[in-house]
């Protein structure tokens, strides 16, 4: 049993807050989940469309890519839309879930088509990028099913699930599953995105305060990978 602290709502340093996702929670999309975990809730929506972009065109395989947006009340204080730019932040993090959601699709298999993953953050509490990867595979899974409907086959183009989770160093202690109280304060911050069998998409650690040792690393990935382990279950029951 995980060491309980102080502070984390009587949360062990090896738990991740409390996780809800509502599957098909857009009546419109192909694919969708709402998920939330603590006080952070994204809508991740997936959109499918016939064809590909334009320097795919011909390859005889298709495309996943992702957004990622932050309402402007999603924070304690009303930030302003990314109307015509987008900070680095943001193409950063959509970056990540385009990555990681593609590893959850055999490209070839889908064929021609292009699915789009919007990732809305409607509340933030830390770990808005890695609840949209975890939510963002359970919309990707519906999406590549409702191409296979429409083309009467099973392609098997969607070939495992992914989820991500955040772990870092606060006040010299290794916790999961940073919120915004904790991760303003971390000395070091890490997410680790995952495949379900356990193989590993994108390791980013960034010593914010002070540099962090090789041990401490090792420390954070034991925390990570069993919980990368509990979200795949939970995303399983969801799609069961």
């Amino acid at each position: 049993m995980a060491e309980r602290t102080d502070g984390r709502q009587g949360r062990g340093s090896g738990e991740f807050r409390s996780l809800r996702m509502e599957r098909g929670a857009s009546a419109y999309a192909e694919g969708s989940c709402l998920i939330q975990m603590g006080g952070t809730r994204v809508l991740c929506v997936a959109s499918v469309e016939e064809g590909v972009p334009g320097w795919r065109k011909g390859s005889g395989a298709g495309w996943v890519t992702a957004e990622y947006a932050m309402l402007p009340r999603a924070t304690q204080q009303r930030t302003s839309r990314e109307r015509t730019h987008l900070g680095g932040r943001t193409q950063e993090i959509q970056r990540l879930i385009g990555r990681s959601l593609r590893a959850c699709v055999d490209l070839r298999s889908l064929g021609e088509w292009t699915i789009r993953i919007d990732c809305d953050v409607l509340q933030a509490d830390g770990g808005t990028r890695t609840a949209s990867i975890t939510g963002g595979a359970v919309a990707l899974r519906d999406a590549c099913a409702w191409i296979d409907t429409r083309r009467g086959v099973e392609t098997g183009a969607f070939q495992q699930l992914v989820a991500a989770i955040s772990v870092g160093v606060v006040d010299g202690q290794i916790l999961l599953d940073l919120d915004y109280s904790e991760d303003s304060r971390a000395e070091v911050d890490l997410n680790v995105v995952a495949v379900e069998n356990g193989a590993l998409i994108e390791v980013q650690g960034t010593a914010e305060r002070a540099p962090f040792t090789r041990h401490q690393l090792g420390e954070m990935m034991d925390l990570a990978a069993p919980a990368i382990d509990r979200l795949v279950a939970a995303q399983r029951d969801l799609l069961a």
